[in-house]
């Protein structure tokens, strides 16, 4: 089936990018666990090398069990091509690469991943790239930073861990006003809850082991382009719009008009970087996308009801979930995520730092670990973990205070969550 929008969500999730296959007739998706494919004759390899017929050349570059992901994934959030790689951090790097020189900057939310804000801050400075973080929560702190030497601006639509929803919309129209493209981490909601490119969003990043795959079994990243973005329209992108070099002076906009960046992602961005999603994990987020619809509002329904209860606990002094009417950002959440706020959340304990440590030793039913987006409900303590790394000031700007437990809300029954979770307070009082 191709990638047509007027089938459904959640008969894409299914049938987007697959068909039976044609040598076997095998309904599911193959995993081609190879390395390499035969070519025609010399001709069809000179043709495949130069980028003048579509085709497998080297699993580095194209995979066909990966393609068929890449236009699940590019379906789902609504856009022209995906590329999809090794890890949601690959992902972020294949992202910015395409756009960015030494030399280059870039506006980010300081309200992302922790791991997010250390590799933008100290890991991309290799590259001679510089970023400038801002407060999302005013969509204005993005144009005051935005410099002649800004190339983009990043912000997740749903932040982690602190539960952020960021005005898309408004943070998109700064980004065109400038110039440059609007890249947004769409991990936390998925496309099942969120879709940025509806609200002017140009770029979608994931890490599909998150949610897509969703069964906490599968590594891979993906860059998502809506096909929207007019690369042509200043001199700001010249890997995109000039003649290059590695390619015989090709043109990627004007050979490839709509698909430049992807191609460009493709072409040169997987084959020099060399991030690429494995044919074995491929398959396994295949299967996870199938039901993503199904789980993203299980996920989303449990964690209302947790959140509720939560409000209620004598030892939770706050509780940040967007889902919730009173919280600051309910109002966003009904526009960018109605049909949920998503699984991720955070809330605080009253005993600070060491009554967080001894929440997450004490559950039992809750797995205690760094990842989120699983069928199972995981907890952590982001202070002495996933933001260890940053200052205590960094971590309360990230929503990750000392205070601060995470929850990622499985699909299990809710009481059975919240009993554990009541057992770890009481027992860390």
């Amino acid at each position: 089936m191709s990638s047509d929008s007027k089938y459904g969500f959640a008969t894409r999730a299914i049938h987007a990018g697959a068909a039976p296959d044609p040598t076997t007739g095998a309904r599911g998706t193959p995993i081609h666990q190879t390395t390499a494919y035969v070519f025609k004759d010399a001709d069809h390899a000179a043709a495949l090398f130069g980028l003048e017929e579509a085709g497998f050349i080297y699993s580095r570059l194209t995979n066909p069990t990966v393609s068929v992901f890449q236009d699940r994934v590019a379906s789902l959030e609504g856009g022209v091509g995906a590329t999809c790689t090794a890890s949601g951090h690959s992902a972020q790097l294949l992202a910015l690469f395409a756009l960015m020189n030494s030399g280059d900057e870039f506006v980010a939310s300081n309200k992302l991943y922790g791991g997010s804000i250390t590799q933008f801050g100290h890991s991309f400075k290799k590259f001679g790239w510089q970023v400038h973080f801002v407060d999302p929560v005013n969509p204005e702190n993005f144009r005051k930073a935005i410099t002649p030497k800004t190339k983009a601006v990043f912000t997740e639509s749903l932040a982690n861990p602190g539960g952020v929803i960021c005005d898309i919309e408004a943070i998109a129209s700064i980004a065109h006003a400038a110039g440059i493209p609007c890249i947004v981490d769409n991990t936390l909601p998925s496309p099942a809850l969120c879709r940025p490119f509806e609200y002017g969003a140009d770029i979608v990043v994931h890490s599909t082991t998150k949610f897509i795959s969703g069964h906490g079994n599968a590594m891979g990243g993906a860059v998502v382009d809506s096909g929207n973005f007019d690369w042509s329209q200043n001199d700001k992108f010249p890997d995109l719009v000039e003649n290059c070099g590695a390619y015989h002076g090709l043109n990627f906009y004007e050979t490839f008009g709509k698909m430049a960046y992807t191609m460009f992602c493709h072409a040169v961005g997987l084959r020099d970087l060399g991030p690429s999603m494995s044919p074995m994990n491929a398959y396994l987020s295949l299967t996870g996308a199938e039901t993503l619809p199904l789980r993203m509002q299980k996920h989303a329904d449990n964690a209302l009801e947790v959140a509720k209860w939560l409000q209620g606990h004598a030892q939770v002094s706050w509780v940040s979930y967007a889902g919730l009417p009173d919280n600051e950002f309910y109002s966003l959440a009904q526009k960018y995520c109605p049909k949920g706020a998503g699984s991720v959340f955070t809330f605080g304990v009253k005993g600070g730092y060491e009554m967080g440590l001894g929440v997450v030793s004490q559950c039992k039913l809750l797995s205690h670990l760094a990842n989120i987006g699983d069928t199972r409900s995981l907890i952590i303590h982001p202070a002495s973990t996933t933001h260890r790394q940053l200052t205590e000031e960094q971590q309360i700007s990230a929503g990750a205070g000392p205070d601060v437990v995470r929850l990622s809300i499985g699909i299990e029954d809710a009481a059975d969550v919240i009993a554990d979770l009541d057992q770890a307070l009481v027992a860390s009082t």
